[in-house]
């Protein structure tokens, strides 16, 4: 490594800095495109809880409240927040694992935007040709008794593409495009003969078999070793480049989000409390909420002193919640506004960022 990467390096790693960046120009990519691929608009996910066997259902897990937001055409959005806040609810709502309680998703086609909420039947299986999801764990989201090629083939059988000799050749060139190479050393292994970094590559493989335009990952990194997560991840956004997909990114690591997204939005009990660009929102957090997350976030460096997160209190049941502010009872910023008036919508700051708090 010459001088200059090596100051390089160091300038990315600042000891002080929590969430380091990394030097990888995905990150530098700008969109091409203006109009949006995913739009979201008033989108709502309620669980029912049952008082007992004949009892009228009263109260409801709010897991998503009324999201709106969009995801430009090869954009990287990342959504963080603490476990419990919605994030994998927002994600299968994306990818039609369930449905929605209220709301609509469109998605971008051809200058058009289909919503695709109500599908039912034929549309939702033309649906999955165009959005596939990489969930979290690698070992639990694999048949034990696939090959490698009936699972990563899987999608194709399923949606009818191509011949037999057709979909080997098509598996083959995506385990080689993930780096399991040669491809023929994998095809007819079963997932407990792969580690972990692999399975996770065969499960991108699956996902991306179909050319998706909009892939959810799920925290696709979060279960592996820490030395394989960069080249995972440094895999997933060459593939993103290549194939020209869109990422909803979910995680709850800041550190994982500014390597791979354009923009971060945060949530918290299933309302979004901030968007922004990704260096913006690092750079520059307004919602106490996001600046408790950093500064929550570990430092390398035991000499460096950092000031304690301003929060307080632990996080309220999301069973019938507040009409007012969600973060109320744990801000110490809040006014008697944040408890009289409903949850604060996101409101333009300036510079793209986007904050739901009367307070800042």
């Amino acid at each position: 490594m010459t001088n200059e990467q090596m100051g390089k390096w160091q300038t990315l790693f600042h000891p002080s800095d929590p969430c380091p960046r990394f030097p990888d120009p995905y990150l530098e990519f700008r969109m091409t495109h203006t109009d949006p691929l995913v739009t979201v608009e008033h989108l709502q996910k309620y669980y029912p809880v049952n008082q007992g066997l004949f009892a009228q259902t009263r109260h409801y897990i709010h897991a998503v409240d009324d999201l709106s937001f969009q995801i430009g055409r090869g954009e990287s959005l990342g959504l963080v927040g603490e476990s419990g806040c919605g994030k994998t609810t927002t994600g299968k709502l994306l990818v039609k694992l369930i449905d929605p309680t209220k709301g609509h998703i469109y998605l971008g086609s051809n200058g058009s935007q289909t919503d695709i909420a109500p599908l039912k039947g034929a549309a939702v299986k033309q649906f999955r040709r165009r959005v596939q999801m990489i969930f979290q764990d690698p070992y639990e989201s694999m048949n034990p008794r696939l090959t490698i090629y009936d699972t990563v083939a899987e999608p194709l059988v399923v949606q009818g593409i191509g011949t037999v000799i057709e979909r080997e050749e098509r598996v083959a060139e995506m385990l080689a495009l993930v780096g399991l190479t040669p491809p023929a050393s994998f095809l007819f292994r079963f997932p407990h003969e792969l580690s972990g970094g692999q399975r996770q590559r065969v499960a991108i493989a699956r996902a991306l078999v179909v050319q998706p335009k909009f892939v959810v990952a799920d925290e696709p990194t979060s279960m592996l070793d820490v030395s394989i997560r960069t080249g995972v991840m440094h895999l997933m956004s060459n593939l993103a480049r290549r194939l020209d997909v869109t990422y909803l990114y979910i995680t709850h690591d800041l550190a994982v989000a500014r390597y791979m997204c354009h923009r971060i939005a945060v949530m918290y009990l299933g309302k979004m409390v901030e968007l922004a660009e990704t260096e913006e929102l690092l750079q520059h957090p307004q919602h106490p909420y996001t600046k408790a997350l950093l500064a929550s976030v570990p430092v390398p460096d035991p000499s460096i002193k950092r000031q304690a997160a301003e929060i307080k209190g632990g996080i309220p049941t999301p069973i019938n919640p507040p009409a007012y502010c969600r973060f109320y009872e744990r801000c110490l910023i809040a006014t008697a506004r944040c408890r009289d008036d409903a949850h604060p919508p996101l409101a333009d700051k300036g510079n793209g960022h986007s904050v739901a708090c009367y307070a800042v």
